[in-house]
Order: structure tokens, then sequence, then C-alpha cells
């Protein structure tokens, strides 16, 4: 029934007779929709009782000319969608929103926030990111209190307690952070956090060892390249390292993680002592740097680290000839998984798997935190701009709604995915492939992904909120070389590849949601600015050193003037206040 519906709504949006002859009756995307019941009876679940309701009111559909078009920009860089695109079209009618994103380019977010404020000409929606507070500054922000009240998919997204948390200093809620939110199970098979990571084909040609520390992940990468100097006929890069602008934590913020500590971002929490500690001057952060630098002077290490763009980095991890580097999973994964499938560079090996290496052997790691995480530093926000708060926020709400969400993740029933006799979505291979191709998804695809989203379990006590966190989709989509990855060292998901200590985070984590929002009016805002300014400089440098113990002196000496004691003395003073808050 609900096949009949949701196609004759595709239809209506220009889906081609040759699209639906090429999905035949298997085809699987990466989005997740479960589109809504015709039946003329609603079943109400009142525990285990399940009772006859009233008839189904008909459903509102939008004609064009009642669709709202809403903008929004979104301070990350991104792929627009195309005009006219399927799902988002029936998306507009069973709402009556139609939303434009643009996408951070050319720009840091500061400037482009800055440029959108001076122009006055600002979106309907936003996510300014780590600019978030400048907007909040600028008075342009529309409260979301009294609409959090009125829209219970808004109110149930985060529990009271944590929509406190987004507070700003005049006591109102401004942004929501639409990410690592889950709806009943925990459904989670990824590692969407940070790692070392290491091309599947480097593991296998190695006879997949027990790798734990920086100096064994080195040592395979150096074994490799020296047997495998080229791929596909252009040469191969051991390791290379991102230093882009705010994306320079692939090179700095690893000790940390290797000491053992999940990514608070920006300090080190002792939980044994409540202290905070700084991981840039740990004997680990010291030689993190030392290795990388004896690694780089090997010629193990990218020449072109230093320099290279976000968009240079991508399309050399896609050529799929860089073996190995340390970085977020969301940061290149979700680009280059699709262009791999595309290729067949999965089948070659190309995948990436992570790794939880610690300062020495036999030591506990933190690269994976399991659950949710709160980020109330930034998130997505409504403008004052916006001529319709009301309809806004309804649409935030609307985007919540289960067949909506299942439309965003999983697509179009019949077309995307298909349901089982248990009710459980499932893609067909060709499905697989289809999700994968950027025309399609361009054409197609319609996630609003910086909108709130849900992970975890749908609504029908089934299915995931997203396919990648569906059990049987997840292991379906692997290449071959992947499995036989995680088969090799006993592993069902990305997570058990990392291996981390399960344990619950304090109330205090993340440390980064509030160094993120600090600004030059603090004595440790001032410190935090100079601190970052000087990491970006100086440790490029560092690595590239001929005489390492020298220029390593002359950075933390650098590092020193920057007065870090005034950042970590706000930051363990904030440590102190969020953990009052548990007791």
């Amino acid at each position: 029934m609900r096949l009949k519906k949701i196609t004759a709504l595709l239809l209506g949006t220009a889906l081609t007779a040759s699209m639906l002859a090429g999905c035949g009756n298997d085809a699987t995307a990466d989005t997740s929709t479960d589109a809504p019941a015709t039946d003329t009876t609603v079943v109400a679940d009142a525990g285990d009782d399940k009772t006859e309701a009233a008839p189904a009111a008909e459903e509102k559909e939008y004609s064009e000319d009642e669709i709202v078009d809403f903008t929004m920009f979104i301070g990350m860089p991104g792929s627009e969608i195309n005009d006219g695109n399927e799902i988002q079209e029936i998306i507009a009618k069973k709402t009556g929103v139609r939303v434009k994103e643009t996408w951070l380019t050319g720009q840091t977010t500061e400037e482009a926030v800055g440029t959108i404020l001076a122009s006055g000409d600002l979106p309907d929606f936003i996510n300014g990111g780590d600019a978030s507070k400048q907007l909040y500054e600028a008075d342009v922000l529309v409260p979301w209190d009294e609409y959090i009240e009125k829209y219970p998919n808004i109110k149930e997204f985060f529990t009271d307690a944590e929509w406190d948390m987004f507070r700003m200093d005049d006591g109102k809620i401004y942004w929501a952070n639409p990410f690592t939110n889950s709806y009943g199970e925990n459904r989670e098979t990824g590692h969407n956090d940070e790692a070392f990571w290491v091309q599947c084909r480097v593991l296998e040609w190695a006879g997949y060892p027990k790798i734990e520390t920086l100096d064994e992940y080195f040592d395979v990468l150096e074994k490799f390249y020296a047997e495998n100097p080229t791929f596909e006929g252009n040469p191969v890069i051991p390791y290379t390292i991102l230093c882009e602008d705010w994306r320079y934590f692939c090179l700095e913020n690893a000790p940390e993680f290797l000491d053992g500590y999940p990514n608070d971002g920006s300090v080190i929490v002792d939980v044994d002592n409540m202290k905070i500690v700084d991981y840039n001057t740990t004997p680990t952060a010291k030689m993190y740097f030392n290795k990388l630098n004896e690694e780089y002077n090997k010629g193990m290490i990218d020449k072109e680290f230093a320099t290279q763009t976000y968009d240079e980095y991508i399309a050399k991890l896609s050529t799929g000839c860089v073996l190995g580097m340390c970085d977020q999973n969301w940061d290149f994964n979700y680009t280059i998984q699709d262009v791999f499938k595309q290729q067949g560079l999965d089948e070659k090996g190309c995948n990436y798997v992570p790794l939880g290496l610690t300062a020495e052997k036999g030591m506990e790691n933190q690269w994976h935190a399991y659950g949710d995480t709160l980020n109330n530093s930034s998130g997505l926000a409504v403008t004052t701009s916006c001529a319709d708060p009301d309809k806004a926020f309804q649409f935030i709400s609307d985007l919540l709604d289960q067949d909506i969400h299942d439309l965003r993740y999983w697509g179009v029933e019949g077309v995307d995915y298909l349901v089982d006799d248990d009710g459980m979505y499932y893609r067909t291979p060709e499905m697989r492939t289809q999700a994968a191709d950027t025309a399609y998804q361009a054409n197609h695809v319609c996630q609003y992904s910086y909108f709130l989203q849900w992970l975890g379990t749908s609504k029908d006590g089934k299915n995931a909120m997203q396919p990648q966190q569906q059990t049987s989709e997840f292991f379906a989509g692997l290449a071959e070389p992947l499995k036989k990855t995680f088969e090799a060292y006993g592993a069902e998901n990305y997570p058990d590849m990392i291996g981390s200590k399960v344990c619950e985070l304090g109330i205090w984590y993340p440390m980064y949601s509030y160094s993120n929002a600090m600004t030059t009016e603090t004595p440790g805002g001032v410190a935090w600015t100079k601190m970052g300014e000087t990491k970006h400089k100086w440790l490029p440098k560092v690595v590239m050193s001929s005489n390492f113990d020298s220029e390593w002196e002359n950075y933390m000496k650098a590092y020193n003037d920057c007065k870090p004691e005034d950042f970590l003395a706000e930051m363990q003073e904030e440590l102190e206040r969020r953990a009052a808050t548990a007791k």
C-alpha cells in the first residue's frame, strides 16, 4: 500500500520510466523512508493491546502555489542538489516547504558568516558552525523556546536537561545540533570519529597483524610501500596529513587519544583528579611529533601535506594511492566511499579501517565514544530574516516525522529500498550501486542533512533510522576485502576494529563544546586563539625539520608565549561547573 502511494508521488515529480525500468524490483539507497500508510484505519499501540482507531484523515498534499521556498546556508563544504530533486519535491508536497541549501565555498566559516552579516541578506535557516556565537551576538537568530514547546517532535529530540545546555547568556535557546542523537536502541555500526586509518589491502598484504602503537603502524606502512611503490600506475603516498584551516586537527590532536583519553577536543580531562591537562605539552605529544618527523625524513609522509587544500587531500584519497592518515571519518569517508564504489577501488582493498593506537602497547583507548555526543556550541538556527518562523519550525518538526525521515535517509520504497515479509528494509546490490552514484544523488536524494536527524531505531521498533546502521545492510554493502578484514580481526563493525573501552563519559564531555564557543573577550579566549594560530604555524615546521629537538624547543617557546595557562584555567572552571551539575 505504501509503495502505490509513494510511487505515484514520485512519478508526479518527474521520475522517468527509464529510471524505473533500471531499478526493476530491487533498489536500495543510502537514505531512510517509511512512507505513510494508506489504510482506512489506524492501529494504536498501547502496550500489548492494539485497538482500532477512527479512520485516518486524508493527508494533505500541497500544490506548487502553496509551497513556501526557504533558504539555508551551511558553514561547511557540501554538494548542492539539483532543482527539481525528486525526493525534495515529494517532501515539499507533504510539508509545504522547500529549502534551497547553499554551502561554504572559498572562505572560512567565520569569513562567510561575517560577509552574510555585513550584507544584511540573511538566509531563513543557518548553521554557522564555529561562528554560531557571532550570529547570536549580532542578534539575528530566532529563539527556539516557544517552538520547542509547540512541536512535540522538536521537544523530544533532547531531554529537558539537554535542551537547557543550549541556553545562551540571556537564558534562551537559539540553535540545536542535528547530529549524533539516537532514538530508541543505539544501532551504531560505524566509527564516525577520529582514528589512524589504514587501507584493507595493506593489512591483507601484511597478514592482518595486531597494530597497537605508532611504531607498529608506520612499520607496516613502510614495509608495504617498499614492495608496492605504485598503484594503478600512480605513485603511492604512504601517509598524508590534512592541515588546512580548522582541519589541522588531523595533525595536532592525536596525543590526547594516544594517551587513552576520549575526544574532548581541546584538552584532556584527568577524571581521577578532575583536572584539565594540556595534551600539547605531554611526553606523548613530543613522542608523536618526533615520530612524524622521523617518518617525514624517511620520505614516508606526503611532501605536500603542509600546503595541500582539502579538495587536493580528498582527490589524493580518492585515487586509492594513500595508504593511511589520521582523520575524522566524517571528514573524508562519506565522499570517497562513493568514489571507490563507482571506480571499483573498494573491491581492490582501498577502503580504510580505523585503528585505536596508543602510546604504549596494552593501553586502553577511547578513540570511539559509545553512545550519543551532545555538542551545544553550534547547530541549526532560524534567522530573524525568516518571514514565517512558525512555518520554519513546523518544517523542522515535520522532517522528524517517521515517513519524512525515511524519505530523507532510506528513499522511496520500491525504488531505493524494499520491505521483506517481516517489515525489515533492505536493498539490492543494484540499489546500493545506484545510491553511490553522484548524479543519482543530485537528482533524487534529499537528506536535508543539517536539519535535525535521528540515528538509532525507527519508531516501528525494527528498522534503523538510517541505512548505515541497519545490520543487514551494513554487511551486505561491504566490499569483499573489507569483509575479510573484519573477519580476520574478529570484528563485526568499525567500533570493534578500534576496540575502545566501553564506558559512560561524564556530563562534562565533550569539553570542545565550550572551547569552540570561546571568544577573545576573555584572557582564556585570547590564549585559545593564539594557541591555535601558533600550532597551525609551527607544527608542520616541526614535522618537516631536519633537527627535531631544536625545532620542538622553538615551538614550545612560541606556544608558552601564548599564555596557555589562561585558557586552561577557564577550561578548569568550566569543567568544575559542569561536574557540579551532576551532583
